[in-house]
């Protein structure tokens, strides 16, 4: 951050009810803000003085994505992820062809959108497995479908200069979701493909419990594998739908220094986002949730890079 720079952004952090000035590798997951669409959210991550965010595809198809590339470019942001992509578990068939060619434009989002973000965004799109089609017991082939359905897009990822962000979910996902349930998982469907083209998206939420997690991560580093870095607490009781049970750093149970530690020791010089899906949260006015994030971020995350 130029000096320029950082009185702008410690002036915008102040009006905006920030204490300080966020952390600079801080970057706003779109979906903390949910219920804000893409110029709201745009705008208090700028204003709070955050310099980069994470956006999700429905906000971006509101408003059509050469709209949104302007938007972000204006914003002064760096872009860091774009969310999400993935669900590759359908058998072969007309469904699964067209949730591939649902990938192939998302990619092509992931670029423009990076392209458009501030010097340092990366191509980075995330991708969620998916979960066992209906009336489905059989995890295996699942998993190796989300496999195949990567080496299906490793072309047009490669071609359009994304990395492919594989992210595994807690376990409790796996029926629904995330057939990809560690960090070790993900690593052994990337291996097939080039670090450059297919990488793993490590998310403290989904991955803290693991008891190789900290070997996982060094592995990930020494394969180039980090796509990129995702934070958020771990609380109980869950939410009645465990999707919004995702918590401010902080205010949980995870231990947030030996996990950025590792991550750190790896290289990863990169954004850190925070992605939160609680109900409180998204029901909290935008201004006052960013400003709660960085502060979090800066107590939790910040002491550990």
């Amino acid at each position: 951050m130029t000096a320029s720079r950082s009185l702008a952004a410690e002036s915008e952090s102040r009006a905006a009810g920030v204490g300080t000035v966020p952390h600079p590798r801080l970057s706003i997951n779109q979906a903390t803000v949910k219920h804000a669409d893409l110029a709201t959210a745009l705008r208090v991550t700028a204003a709070a003085g955050v310099e980069a965010i994470g956006l999700w595809r429905e906000p971006v198809q509101e408003v059509g994505l050469d709209v949104a590339a302007r938007m972000l470019t204006d914003s002064g942001l760096r872009f860091t992820t774009h969310c999400r992509g993935g669900f590759f578990t359908l058998p072969v068939g007309p469904e699964r062809e067209a949730a591939l060619d649902d990938n192939r434009r998302a990619i092509e989002e992931a670029a423009t959108l990076a392209a458009a973000g501030a010097e340092g965004s990366t191509a980075v799109l995330v991708l969620v497995a998916g979960g066992l089609p209906e009336g489905s017991r059989d995890l295996i082939g699942a998993r190796e479908r989300v496999r195949d359905a990567i080496g299906a897009l490793a072309d047009d990822a490669r071609a359009a200069g994304v990395t492919l962000a594989i992210e595994p979910l807690h376990p409790m996902y796996a029926s629904d979701r995330a057939v990809v349930s560690t960090l070790g998982q993900a690593l052994d469907i990337a291996a097939d493909f080039d670090p450059a083209v297919v990488g793993a998206a490590v998310d403290t939420f989904h991955i803290w419990w693991d008891p190789q997690v900290l070997d996982q991560i060094a592995r990930a580093g020494r394969e180039g594998r980090i796509a990129t870095y995702q934070v958020c607490d771990w609380k109980t009781p869950l939410a009645a739908d465990p999707l919004l049970s995702r918590h401010y750093p902080g205010d949980g149970v995870i231990d947030f220094a030996p996990l950025t530690r590792a991550v750190q020791d790896t290289g990863y010089d990169r954004d850190i986002e925070v992605e939160i899906f609680h109900a409180d949260v998204w029901a909290d006015d935008p201004v006052r949730v960013v400003r709660r994030t960085a502060e979090a971020f800066a107590t939790a995350v910040a002491p550990h890079l």
